[in-house]
Parts: C-alpha cells; structure tokens; sequence
C-alpha cells in the first residue's frame, strides 16, 4: 500500500497543529523556518516535528524534578 504525498502533508499538517495547541511556545519552528532548517520536502517537516516531540518531553521532565 503506497500512501500518496498529498495523504502524508495532510497527516502531517494535523499533526502539526496538533503541537502548535498542546506543546509549549517554540519547540516547532514556523513552517518557513523548517524548509530553510531541515528542507522543504516532507521528511524535513517530518524531521521538524520528531524534534518538537523530543523537545516537548524533555520539557515535561525538567518540570516534574
């Protein structure tokens, strides 16, 4: 089963979203800044968001301590 690029940025603008709602101010970097950071293909927005996730939880753990 081939999932067509069109299906993969879809599912990778809800994710996006997602973080900009629920994550902390910062950890994902505007859409602009990922095509000149990462690239402007979907693995570089892919990339993007992975790091927001790290991010996200590294966060989380220095606030529990």
């Amino acid at each position: 089963m081939k999932i067509e690029a069109d299906e993969c940025r879809a599912a990778l603008t809800l994710i996006r979203r997602t973080i900009e709602e629920h994550c902390p101010p910062g950890v994902l970097p505007s859409e602009e800044m990922v095509n000149g950071l990462y690239s402007p293909e979907l693995m570089g927005e892919a990339e993007a968001i992975a790091a927001a996730i790290v991010a996200t939880v590294a966060k989380l753990e220095v606030q529990r301590r």
